[in-house]
């Protein structure tokens, strides 16, 4: 048995896949002790060869194609789940790398603590590769401490949405089926969180682990890179999906907080889209109102005076308007730089310290 399976989920990136294959290779707990999982979802680029030649080369390194395309990472993680043999899983996207010391520390730390699954720090790097200046997660704030699903400040932060950054236990994994969704984006969403719900033991560790590459959008395919019209209906699906486990688990006070985290992402990605027509902006405001009727149901306001009016106009049914605002708002930040542009597109601190004076 290896003691970590990689999945990568792959489509259209021969430009960067071979750095991401060479630091899952490199790493120094050995490649001997990894399974790498590369599942190709019908790219029409190089990328397929690519996972081919080092398959060829590895009988450690697992590549399979779909037979049609699903459109997201959904499918081809899920196909890669049930294929590893490894102890421990782990995730990664085909643009990002990890760092070369990653599997190490992640093994080490979910074999001391037997985790359910294990959280570590992450760090942005621009298109070429070059790395920010500081990492996802505040290292003087932040330091090693277990999670808890009822803890609204330290862990709320922690446990983000992405796959990547994480280990889990494969038994626990399959125990509870957890999954992703297929056909949408936002299923890293699901499938962390549906983890975070069932689990009893999670911790973080501050080391840095994975660099997740800002590309330029017009350099990109993904649906979830250029938000058309079809990424907000598959997040509308995904969104919907997640509320619903909330509700299952009864843990709709945690539920506010990433429902206060999703709302202001996905505002500020419909009013960055340039993708749609209006009336395609209108048929997703229509389809998408039961989401941001919650800002009044759960009681989370939005966290910068301008959503707070698109929220008002999207319930009141005022689309048109609301076209208009973004319009505006998508213009102003069209100038702004790309770490400007992310730190606008969360909530404040004070706005999370706010809603846990309020929290009931």
């Amino acid at each position: 048995m290896y003691k970590i399976s990689v999945i990568l989920p792959v489509y259209n990136v021969e430009k960067y896949l071979e750095e991401c294959i060479k630091s899952v290779i490199n790493q120094t707990i050995g490649f001997e002790n990894i399974q790498l999982i590369i599942v190709d979802d019908c790219s029409k680029d190089k990328s397929y060869e690519i996972a081919q030649k080092y398959a060829n080369k590895y009988e450690n390194c697992i590549s399979v194609r779909l037979d049609e395309k699903s459109g997201s990472a959904g499918k081809p993680r899920n196909v890669g789940i049930e294929l590893a043999t490894g102890k421990y899983l782990m995730f990664s996207d085909p643009d990002d790398f990890f760092d070369l010391t990653a599997f190490e520390k992640m093994y080490n730390a979910i074999e001391e603590k037997e985790a359910d699954f294990i959280i570590a720090n992450w760090n942005y790097t621009d298109e070429d590769g070059t790395k920010w200046e500081k990492p996802v997660f505040d290292k003087d704030r932040f330091h090693n401490f277990k999670l808890s699903i009822h803890d609204y400040s330290d862990s709320f932060y922690i446990m983000n949405s992405s796959m990547c950054n994480k280990i889990f236990n494969k038994e626990f994994i399959n125990k509870n089926n957890i999954r992703c969704l297929e056909y949408v984006p936002g299923e890293d969403t699901y499938f962390s969180m549906s983890a975070f719900l069932e689990s009893k033991n999670v911790y973080y560790i501050e080391d840095i682990i994975y660099y997740y590459r800002q590309r330029n959008q017009t350099d990109s395919l993904s649906v979830s890179w250029n938000c058309s019209g079809e990424f907000f209906r598959g997040m509308n699906i995904a969104y919907k999906a997640l509320y619903q486990k909330f509700v299952e688990k009864d843990e709709i006070q945690y539920y506010r907080f990433v429902y206060a985290r999703n709302m202001t992402y996905l505002l500020y990605r419909f009013v960055d889209s340039t993708l749609m027509t209006d009336d395609e902006r209108i048929e997703i405001l229509g389809d998408m109102r039961w989401f941001y009727k919650l800002s009044k149901t759960l009681n989370v306001p939005a966290c910068q005076k301008s959503l707070s009016t698109l929220i008002d106009k999207i319930i009141a049914g005022e689309y048109k308007d609301v076209i208009d605002i973004c319009n505006i708002i998508g213009e102003i930040r069209s100038f702004m730089p790309k770490d400007m542009k992310q730190k606008m597109s969360k909530p404040y601190a004070e706005m999370y310290e706010e809603m846990l004076k309020n929290n009931k």
